[in-house]
């Protein structure tokens, strides 16, 4: 089956000079959640912001297909009209209009008769959603904004959902219920790419991943294959490490294999 997504060979720059994104390829299989992981400065945001558009004349090189259409240096605009949300790591939101107001954003454009049907199932994800529906996006915590962007995203009804960092700087508890909403997001048939640190619970949704360095994938595979590679676990789950002798003496550290 062709992929929902295909990204070959892309070049990003920034300043034309600063490679951002080198020869950069993978692929997006329909109604599955992939997850891309890396470390800051990695290129994941750029990977993100690249196939949303909202880089200017990017990407330099290299082709980005959707639905087998190629979408490379198109307006952000006509991307996100043949079907692709992006919530970025800011959120996005208009702080100063209320939370409903920032929902009913999220319908421009729609003129089909399931927008109530598509508000009853971001409020049975988000019940908290509801209840705040008259406050002002930005007093809302950050566990709420992160909650009405990816809500404000699914009015859209996207067929490829892009997150960048959903869980930044949310407390263990509410991380644990946006990643939640997002399987059930995925049960659906919503694509999702999920660009995370986090990535015991990316990888706990996940159906495939991409481990990202210096803009290049340098490790793909399931989400199980990665969460049993021995340097996965080492640098991105914390499990392993450096080897120890009994009396605690430090005696190598493990080189990573890609």
């Amino acid at each position: 089956m062709d992929p929902l997504l295909k990204i070959t060979s892309i070049e990003t720059l920034y300043y034309d000079r600063i490679y951002a994104l080198r020869g950069l390829s993978l692929q997006v299989q329909e109604k599955e959640v992939f997850a891309v992981l890396g470390p800051n400065g990695a290129g994941k945001t750029t990977l993100l912001r690249t196939i949303s558009g909202l880089l200017k004349d990017q990407p330099k090189k290299g082709v980005i297909e959707f639905g087998g259409k190629r979408i490379q240096r198109l307006p952000p605009e006509k991307i996100s009209s043949l079907g692709i949300s992006y919530v970025p790591e800011d959120r996005g939101l208009f702080r100063e209009l209320t939370l409903k107001e920032n929902l009913d954003l999220g319908c421009w454009g729609r003129k089909d008769q399931n927008i109530k049907d598509d508000f009853e199932f971001i409020f049975r994800l988000f019940p908290i959603l509801k209840a705040r529906a008259s406050q002002q996006a930005e007093t809302l915590s950050g566990g709420e904004q992160q909650m009405l962007a990816v809500a404000r995203a699914m009015l859209r009804r996207p067929r490829l959902l892009m997150l960048d960092e959903p869980t930044l700087g949310l407390a263990p508890r509410v991380a644990r219920h946006v990643y939640d909403a997002l399987r059930q997001i995925s049960q659906t048939g919503t694509t999702i790419l999920l660009v995370e640190q986090n990535a015991k619970m990316a990888l706990g949704i996940a159906h495939f991943g991409y481990i990202m360095e210096s803009g290049r994938i340098v490790l793909e595979g399931t989400a199980q294959a990665l969460q049993e590679n021995e340097d996965v676990k080492e640098l991105y789950l914390g499990i392993g490490g450096e080897s120890v002798s009994p009396k605690g003496w430090r005696l190598y550290k493990k080189r990573r294999t890609w």
